[in-house]
């Protein structure tokens, strides 16, 4: 039999002040069985860093084709294709091509490594932005997971604040290109 999905609801009250975007949104996340609690964190936070009314998450692991987050016009054209991970080289030249811009969130310590071997395969990639998630301080995602959160977020400078009220968190977007 195979492992479902867990579910997770999100408030969140989002100000950002780089784009200028102050809105809340409430957010059903499903949990891949594969999938851990930082990663999850992780996903969440792609959609605070690039907030937007038509912005979704996809069926993400659970199908190859499609990125983590997109956000698509009304005429189902992909305005925005994330991405999380270290995704290969094939992967994110394709979605160059299906979307007008691209982003892949990397983390861990491994980026580093990853983005040396694949910088000069994507030279051509014109719609591409790679950045770098980088939690500061000792409080791990995974300690806000819960099935439903409300999470304050405030982004300023490449830096993210994330707080639930009883832990908060500092996560810098290192941009890699």
């Amino acid at each position: 039999m195979a492992l479902k999905a867990t579910v997770c609801k999100a408030e969140l009250n989002i100000a950002d002040m780089d784009r200028g975007y102050y809105a809340d949104h409430v957010l059903t996340l499903a949990q891949h069985p594969s999938e851990n609690d930082e990663r999850l964190m992780l996903r969440l936070l792609a959609f605070v860093l690039y907030a937007h009314e038509d912005l979704t998450f996809t069926k993400g692991l659970s199908e190859p084709d499609e990125p983590d987050l997109w956000q698509k016009d009304l005429t189902g054209t992909i305005d925005l294709w994330i991405d999380m991970g270290q995704p290969d080289d094939k992967r994110v030249m394709k979605a160059c091509g299906r979307s007008r811009q691209v982003v892949v969130l990397s983390y861990g310590n491994s980026t580093p490594i990853w983005w040396e071997g694949i910088t000069a395969k994507l030279e051509r990639a014109n719609n591409l932005i790679v950045q770098r998630l980088v939690v500061q301080g000792d409080t791990p995602l995974a300690a806000f997971v819960q099935k439903n959160m409300k999470l304050q977020c405030t982004v300023q400078d490449g830096q993210l604040w994330l707080s639930d009220g009883e832990r908060s968190a500092q996560i810098d977007a290192v941009t890699l290109r």
